[in-house]
């Protein structure tokens, strides 16, 4: 890891302990919980979770950007692995999908953050939901053990996207497969936001462009790539104010492209002849 990459995962470490303890009015009405920087009564990025089984508001900081758990095809008795967990708000929807029969780990590098999910899942007594500690470049799980893996608005603040793919692809059985919301580009985003700490923590200044994003994808090994859902997100004038001039939000605004949100899902390569085992020891 580069002194920068170590910088910039520190500084979203510490913002996103930060958020654990703000209450969800201040999440809700902000750039996905990095502050109240908008007069905006609307939270900018999430989607509603509210009609889904297993939601809880306790759970709910309003820092996605979709709904993956609600596009992740989890049967009953499948092992789930939500990255970014927070306070635990798609682990307990996917426990409604995955059932008593089913176990869900939650995985997060913000102490803060899994406190107050350990708390969310003994309050509601959820005992086949576990949080760990961890870094999701380097998740503390085994190889093979996951149907499914579900992340929502994470992936844009790790310098290292590759190497979560990699690890995603690890710990996924063969034939297992994830539903990711993330922040995505097309075109590109001005200087003026792209080097704002408080936007990098706000899920849009560690975006990188749509394609590139797919492309690491496909590098990873993953099969069946499909886009699930796409939604334009738009930054509120007062937000854009702050870091552009009035003749670069027009030029900001009126550019091809933009900021958008995307539901990927796509599935990890089944075990053949030649990828399950040494072709000389006959377990095929």
């Amino acid at each position: 890891m580069t002194a920068n990459e170590h910088e910039l995962k520190e500084m979203v470490r510490q913002k996103y302990n930060e958020i654990a303890l703000q209450d969800a009015a201040t999440n809700m009405a902000s750039c996905c919980g990095a502050g109240g920087c908008s007069t905006e009564v609307y939270n900018i990025m999430s989607d509603d979770y509210t009609e889904l089984n297993g939601y809880a508001t306790d759970a709910d900081l309003g820092l996605g950007c979709g709904l993956p758990t609600k596009f992740a095809k989890i049967n009953k008795g499948d092992t789930v692995v939500d990255l970014g967990s927070g306070a635990g708000n798609d682990c307990f929807v996917a426990r409604a999908e995955t059932g008593e029969t089913g176990k869900v780990y939650g995985i997060d590098f913000t102490g803060a953050m899994i406190e107050k999910a350990q708390a969310n899942a003994s309050k509601y007594g959820f005992n086949n939901v576990e949080f760990r500690l961890g870094d999701i470049e380097d998740i503390p799980l085994r190889d093979n053990m996951a149907d499914v893996v579900v992340s929502n608005c994470v992936l844009n603040l790790v310098p290292n996207k590759k190497g979560v793919f990699a690890e995603i692809n690890r710990i996924l059985k063969p034939n297992g497969h994830f539903s990711i919301s993330d922040i995505v580009l097309v075109g590109e985003l001005p200087d003026n936001i792209k080097n704002v700490a408080e936007m990098y923590a706000g899920c849009v200044s560690g975006a990188i462009q749509k394609s590139e994003y797919l492309n690491l994808i496909k590098e990873a090994g993953f099969q069946h790539i499909t886009l699930q859902k796409e939604k334009v997100i738009s930054i509120p004038d007062d937000i854009l104010s702050n870091y552009l001039s009035a003749e670069e939000i027009e030029n900001f605004k009126n550019q091809d492209g933009g900021i958008f949100s995307v539901t990927v899902y796509a599935e990890k390569e089944g075990l053949t002849k030649s990828n399950c085992c040494p072709p000389e020891s006959g377990c095929c």
